[in-house]
């Protein structure tokens, strides 16, 4: 009987679901690999510049003046714990699936092409967004060593066009391209230039908090003693600044992104990633501190409130140390940011990851290699001599040969010869089959109660934030996602986990703790920030997001690498790939 059976599946709802594999030895063999060659001190200092920059520097005033007031180092502090949650989730992923793409890749191996696209459509917009805000924050901060913008040399002067009303700044722009210009020297040029900036960075933002904090004990801390007390803008107004601040831990994704370039991925991506996250957090909640305590809130000058803060206590000079370390860090921001390529698409990313260790814990793809379909001969060999071995095969070897041939694949399926199988040996059989259907079981549990938990996340959170709503409306959706949510989450402690987690992708690295629990919480805190954005944000991104569904259902489903892939179960790789060497990642 032939062992291979193709189907070509091409429809939308398999489309959506295909799911890549984890990079192979093969694979890895084959293709041309990124250079591997940062170390951890080089990883930390990519996370902690790219971090730090845009969260103190541009983030500080608009914040404080618009949503959270004295409390904005509770929404920093709410927004680190989100980060750290998501940094555990990232961390485990990154080491067993060290490839670049960071959330993009994750996704795609555990939950599915579609949702992958989405992610990916959504972080161009958020890096986009956020290259563009941390390059034009740049200018208000060194026009000031020229005396304001209207004393800037006119090559690098902002200037309006007339009629439209669109603002063109000359000097972001060429901070862009000087960006990018380093980031194609190599990682290891682009590596070194983050951690001089990142060095220098550092210090500074340490004289912002120590000066500052001496200015603070002189002055009486008036930005503490307003009538409008800690939280002006009452607690709904914190949570929606720490959604706000969020954008600025994206830092540690960056070092995700660059995963292919380390040197030993499994030990240093996870340290990287906790220790540049925990400086960053850190550093935030000292300054904001600091900086809401010297100036009242809604004095805090947008584009340059740190500066501009000392600046109104009479320290000039300090002034133009802080400003000289404003555009530094936005500068090493701004490479941070255009490495990986406001909050919505990170939020959204760091929920998918989260949700990403649930399945990999529960529902773990396949222990199968993708292989390009041309090797056609290859397999067929293999197979049908291992077809004709099967004949004289001892039944405890047929025990284990079963089990690896009972492998099934979203494409093209590979079958063992079920009847001969049946009529020579009917018990042996007849146990994998018990053992498959109770595995079959488990699985099925396991995925509805993670569709279970976030359903309820998403009704708990959107009734407890949807102000707008009727009380009865909002409180009806807190009752039904809380049961949904705890049900869920202790029907997934109550089931084992999948034993193909500990073969999943490369083993040895970093685990994440508490799971279910630690997961499950960082998805609720990411929608629950989600759903405190502005309306306006959540309307454009939208747009964004509907742009890329026709985008993919148009082009990318119909263009996808995966388009006629064979899973191939990974005890047969190295016999077929003796034939060929088509494996796709």
């Amino acid at each position: 009987m032939g062992f291979v059976e193709h189907q070509r599946r091409g429809g939308f709802s398999w489309s959506f679901i295909r799911r890549k594999q984890v990079d192979s030895v093969q694979r890895k063999q084959e293709v041309q690999q990124l250079a591997k060659k940062l170390s951890l001190l080089q990883l930390i200092a990519i996370g902690v510049g790219t971090t730090i920059g845009s969260g103190v520097y541009v983030l500080v005033g608009t914040v404080a003046r618009e949503h959270s007031g004295p409390a904005l180092t509770i929404s920093f502090l709410i927004a680190g714990v989100a980060a750290a949650l998501s940094a555990f989730c990232y961390a485990e992923l990154a080491s067993r699936c060290p490839s670049a793409g960071s959330a993009y890749h994750y996704s795609y191996i555990c939950v599915g092409e579609g949702v992958a696209w989405l992610i990916g459509w959504a972080l161009i917009l958020e890096y986009t967004i956020g290259g563009s805000a941390v390059a034009r924050g740049i200018s208000p901060n060194l026009a000031l060593f020229f005396g304001g913008q209207d004393n800037m040399p006119a090559f690098l002067a902002r200037a309006t066009i007339p009629g439209l009303d669109i603002v063109i700044d000359p000097c972001a722009a060429i901070l862009v391209v000087i960006a990018t210009f380093l980031l194609c020297l190599g990682i290891k040029e682009s590596a070194l230039a983050q951690s001089v900036v990142t060095t220098t960075n550092v210090c500074v933002m340490v004289f912002v908090i120590i000066a500052g904090a001496y200015l603070g004990f002189q002055t009486g801390w008036v930005g503490y003693s307003l009538p409008s007390g800690y939280f002006p803008f009452g607690i709904n107004g914190m949570l929606s600044g720490s959604a706000t601040v969020f954008f600025a831990y994206i830092g540690f994704d960056a070092v995700a992104s660059t995963a292919e370039e380390v040197k030993n991925p499994q030990r240093d991506l996870p340290l990287g990633i906790g220790i540049a996250l925990s400086t960053c957090c850190f550093l935030y909640m000292l300054a904001s501190v600091v900086i809401v305590g010297l100036v009242p809130y809604y004095a805090m000058d947008p584009d340059t409130p740190i500066s501009s803060a000392f600046a109104i206590h009479g320290m000039q000079w300090a002034m133009y140390i802080i400003t000289a370390g404003a555009v530094t860090a936005l500068c090493s921001t701004l490479i941070g940011v255009l490495l990986p390529q406001v909050s919505v698409g990170t939020l959204l990313a760091f929920t998918i990851v989260a949700v990403s260790i649930l399945i990999l814990r529960y529902v773990p793809p396949d222990d199968e290699v993708l292989m390009a379909s041309s090797p056609q001969e290859s397999i067929d060999s293999v197979f049908l001599q291992y077809n004709t071995q099967e004949n004289n095969a001892d039944p405890i070897d047929l025990v284990a040969a079963c089990k690896d041939k009972n492998q099934h694949s979203q494409g093209r399926m590979l079958y063992p010869n079920d009847a001969e199988t049946s009529a020579a040996y009917p018990l042996i059989v007849k146990k994998l089959d018990q053992d498959k259907s109770k595995e079959q079981k488990r699985r099925r549990v396991a995925a509805l109660n993670i569709m279970f938990v976030c359903i309820g996340v998403l009704l708990l959170a959107s009734g407890a934030s949807a102000v707008f709503f009727p009380s009865f409306v909002r409180l009806s959706a807190c009752l039904i996602g809380g049961l949904l949510l705890l049900c869920g989450l202790i029907v997934l402690f109550w089931i084992d986990q999948d034993d193909g987690r500990h073969s999943f992708g490369h083993t040895g690295g970093f685990i994440c703790p508490f799971v279910p629990l630690l997961p499950v919480s960082c998805i609720l805190i990411n929608v629950y920030l989600l759903i405190n954005l502005s309306t306006s944000t959540w309307i454009r991104v939208s747009v964004w997001l509907v742009i890329g569904v026709f985008v993919y259902l148009l082009y990318g489903r119909n263009h996808s690498s995966l388009m006629d892939a064979v899973y191939v179960p990974t005890i047969h790789v190295d016999e077929i790939y003796g034939g060929s060497s088509e494996i796709l990642a």
